[in-house]
């Protein structure tokens, strides 16, 4: 049976195994694995951080990380509204994001 790749492998293949290695191994084996925050609770950070510096070319692999590793849609759209974006000092709704309008009394959106 045929090991299976990680993302990193199937990205970059042999063009560059040094980076796969150290994604594979420092990024994912040891960041993410650290204790002081569970992956769940890294992963909400990673999207926000994403999201709030517009690292879209990130943000699709980490949201699928991120339900992966226990956060749920409704979460995961919360995310880009509490972040704040460059150049602002607090949180501001983000123009155009689902889910960053005024919120009814019941927890749902009021569109």
């Amino acid at each position: 049976m045929e090991e299976q790749q990680t993302p990193a492998q199937r990205m970059l293949g042999d063009f560059a195994p040094k980076m796969v290695q150290l994604t594979d191994d420092v990024l994912f084996g040891d960041v993410w694995q650290r204790p002081g925050l569970s992956p769940r609770d890294r992963s909400l950070v990673t999207v926000a951080v994403l999201a709030a510096t517009y690292r879209s070319d990130q943000l699709a692999s980490h949201l699928r990380r991120a339900l992966a590793n226990g956060l749920t849609r409704d979460e995961l759209v919360e995310a880009p509204c509490s972040s704040p974006r460059p150049g602002r000092a607090r949180a501001t709704p983000w123009p155009g994001s689902p889910g960053c309008g005024p919120r009814s009394p019941a927890g749902g959106s009021s569109a």
